[in-house]
């Protein structure tokens, strides 16, 4: 099967250097970007609830840009001034430079890896002595945890954020080649806005362990799964497929 159209579940990338632009181009291939589900922050009464005093916490585990934008939103609701002395890890350089956003960015306060927990976990290793929070969401990563864990990191875990099924309603239907999931939260949309999906010769490519287990829970075919050794992107493991298929330009 030759694949013509795929749709990525996330939003359109702003730069015109995105690796899904130049694969579009190098394979001619029709890339549609549309998020199938949006983050909606917990209340202060609700937070208030997990019963957690923010002042107890000297260090900040950040996984996404959704747990910095819920953090300091909750702060602020909560009229909780973060301090200056707070130290911020996050899994990706591209998330530690997001936080700027909110803070000045200073080196000894902003610590990164390079793509996941696995990265992080040396530099949280060092800092030991932290008392850490872990922002997250309804659709939580449990190999974060379970990194955190192995490592014998003092963290605690707080909802700040929930996963909410978009509405799809303006897709009549699915005719993309491929489907391309990032989360347990886009499969748990697909079966919400069409209950009468067929997969036949879709592919559905998955990003994350997580997530390729909820593409099976839910009774799909998983074709491509990424990251892996050879495919490290979501970008580098659909080319490959198209490069052993029938696309032809290998």
């Amino acid at each position: 099967m030759k694949i013509k159209s795929v749709l990525v579940t996330q939003p359109k990338p702003e730069t015109e250097k995105s690796p899904y632009l130049e694969l579009s181009k190098k394979y001619n291939l029709k890339i549609d970007f549309i998020p199938f589900f949006h983050m909606e922050g917990i209340s202060a009464k609700e937070f208030r609830q997990e019963r957690i005093n923010l002042s107890e916490y000297t260090g900040i585990i950040i996984t996404s840009r959704h747990c910095i934008d819920h953090y300091f939103r909750l702060c602020q609701e909560m009229r909780f001034e973060v301090p200056e002395t707070m130290k911020y890890f996050c899994t990706s350089e591209a998330i530690a430079y997001y936080i700027q956003k909110y803070i000045l960015y200073r080196k000894r306060k902003v610590f990164h890896g390079q793509h996941n927990i696995h990265d992080l976990a040396p530099i949280l290793r060092k800092h030991k002595d932290e008392k850490f929070l872990l922002p997250h969401s309804n659709v939580h990563n449990k190999e974060v945890d379970e990194v955190l864990d192995r490592e014998k990191i003092n963290y605690k875990k707080a909802l700040f954020y929930r996963a909410v099924p978009s509405d799809l309603s303006h897709l009549k239907t699915l005719e993309h080649d491929m489907l391309v999931f990032f989360s347990p939260a886009d499969v748990k949309s697909l079966t919400k806005n069409f209950p009468k999906f067929k997969q036949r010769d879709t592919l559905i490519a998955a990003f994350g362990t997580t997530t390729g287990k909820a593409v099976q829970s839910a009774g799909f075919r998983l074709n491509i799964q990424a990251p892996t050794q050879e495919s490290p992107s979501m970008t580098m493991a659909i080319e490959n497929h198209i490069r052993q298929g029938s696309n032809g330009k290998k």
